[in-house]
């Protein structure tokens, strides 16, 4: 039998320590979603910060710290084409690059808040809420942040390409409030972009917006479910009252404490 190598050991370890549910394993992935948070919390103050002295020392600090999770979490992919080929990881790399190359890439810096739908998709942050089967919570949770995501990114957007001293978008918080009033059809009228692709901006703001806004209205208001595994089909999630599954029909027994 041929012994591991040094690699395999490594890609191991390090997939026990992304993948895991052992103590070890459960710090070293609070540890990470601590760095993650850190560094989307870094993000979002970005348009606050970026003429600040130490700007492109936490920029620089940020990308190495990026470019060791990424080559880790490749490192223990069971499947490393399909993890590249995989769209979370794309937006990681274009977020990688505006970190890399911060002048030559300044326009498209508004996309690094990115790395809060990447690390919203990816699970680290529900899983607490998973092993609680607090599937409520978690459905909750990841609408508003794919809200939350979006408003930022496209504040981010306008104030890159509509932003002027002179213009109706002076700073970030006039981006913001644009964002708001826009997704949220409210339409004040003080504050609007011009041109075709202001408009054009304007009308897929309100139709993405109405359409996140819908979906956390329904994780909010639609009807909580419990966790019983379908003895036949194995699905895991139903309605309270539910007496057969509705994946295949088969009849179910869920106690009372699962309520």
């Amino acid at each position: 039998m041929t012994a591991p190598t040094r690699f395999s050991r490594l890609r191991t370890r390090l997939r026990i320590l992304y993948q895991g549910e052992s103590p070890a394993a459960e710090r070293f992935q609070l540890l990470v979603l601590a760095v993650d948070l850190a560094i989307i919390a870094f993000f979002i103050a970005t348009p606050l910060l970026r003429d600040g002295p130490v700007f492109y020392w936490v920029d620089a600090a940020i990308a190495f710290v990026l470019s060791l999770d990424l080559i880790a979490r490749g490192i223990a992919a069971r499947h490393t084409g399909r993890w590249l080929r995989q769209p979370t990881t794309m937006l990681d790399f274009i977020v990688l690059l505006t970190l890399l190359f911060p002048l030559v890439l300044a326009n498209l810096g508004f996309l690094r808040i990115l790395r809060l739908f990447t690390l919203n998709r990816s699970g680290a942050l529900w899983r607490p809420f998973e092993r609680a089967k607090k599937y409520r919570v978690k459905d909750i949770g990841q609408a508003a942040v794919n809200l939350a995501t979006f408003l930022l990114l496209l504040s981010g957007f306008v104030l890159t390409f509509f932003g002027a001293p002179s213009g109706p978008i002076n700073g970030y918080i006039d981006a913001l409030y644009f964002t708001v009033t826009t997704v949220t059809t409210t339409g004040y009228g003080d504050v609007t972009l011009p041109g075709p692709l202001g408009r054009l901006t304007s009308i897929a703001a309100m139709i993405v917006g109405i359409a996140l806004f819908v979906r956390l209205a329904q994780s909010l208001f639609r009807p909580d479910k419990v966790y019983f595994p379908c003895p036949d089909c194995g699905l895991n999630r139903h309605d309270p009252d539910a007496v057969h599954c509705k994946a295949c029909g088969v009849v179910l027994n869920i106690p009372d404490e699962g309520l």
